[in-house]
């Protein structure tokens, strides 16, 4: 079995996630955990313009995040609507 990374969520993405409803939060959050087994799932892609981003979806919400298979690391840093282009400011 593989070994689990470990999970940071940056501030900004603390503050997306709070700004969810309770059923949206649920199930990101429980994506956001699936990350710490497997970093990069089938879903996965490599961000633009961002080298070393990536992102999943979950829903009409997107994830973006990083890894550090080198420390064993998955930092999300940004949640937000898939159709809106906020997610990707100030990346």
């Amino acid at each position: 079995m593989s070994e689990r990374y470990t999970l940071r969520i940056a501030k900004t993405a603390e503050k997306d996630l709070l700004d969810l409803q309770a059923k949206q939060y649920k199930q990101v959050v429980s994506k956001i955990l699936s990350l710490q087994g497997n970093p990069r799932p089938q879903d996965y892609a490599a961000l633009k313009g961002y080298q070393g981003g990536y992102r999943i979806d979950q829903g009409e919400y997107r994830i973006l995040y990083t890894i550090d298979d080198d420390n064993k690391l998955v930092a999300v840093f940004r949640v937000g609507k898939r159709n809106d282009g906020e997610v990707y400011q100030n990346l």
